[in-house]
C-alpha cells in the first residue's frame, strides 16, 4: 500500500528542512538526540551565547521539533518526538559528496 503524501507531510518535512538549514539548529538537534539538556549547557557545549541559544530553541519549538520541560525554576529541552532520533541517525549515515571548491565554511556557491 502506498501512503498518500499530504500537505501535513509536506509541511512537516519543510519544517525539518528549515531547522536543518542553520548550523546551530542542526547542532542542537544532534546534541539533543544524545540526551535532553538545559539551554545554558547547550550554549556552553556549542560555543554560542545564551541569547542565540534561546532564539534557536524558540525556532525549533515553533517547528515542533523540540519541547520545553519545566524543572522548578529552570527548563530543559528534548526532542519532541522519539522518531526524530533514528531519523537524524539515518540522515547522518547518508553519504553526500561535497565538492570542496563549491561548498565551504562560508556557504555553498553551487548552482
Amino acid at each position: 500500500m502506498v501512503e498518500t503524501v499530504t500537505l501535513t507531510h509536506t509541511a512537516a518535512l519543510a519544517r525539518l528542512g528549515h531547522a536543518l538549514s542553520d548550523e546551530t539548529r542542526t547542532r542542537i538537534l544532534l546534541t539533543l538526540r544524545e540526551a535532553p539538556a538545559y539551554p545554558s549547557d547547550l550554549a556552553d557545549a556549542l560555543g554560542v551565547s545564551r541569547q542565540v541559544m534561546s532564539n534557536q530553541l524558540a525556532c525549533l519549538r515553533g517547528c515542533g521539533l523540540v519541547e520545553a520541560i519545566p524543572d522548578g525554576r529552570r527548563t530543559w529541552y528534548r526532542l519532541a518526538d522519539p522518531h526524530l532520533t533514528p531519523a537524524l541517525d539515518d540522515l547522518l549515515r547518508l553519504v553526500v559528496a561535497v565538492d570542496p571548491t563549491c561548498c565551504g565554511p562560508d556557504g555553498c556557491t553551487c548552482a
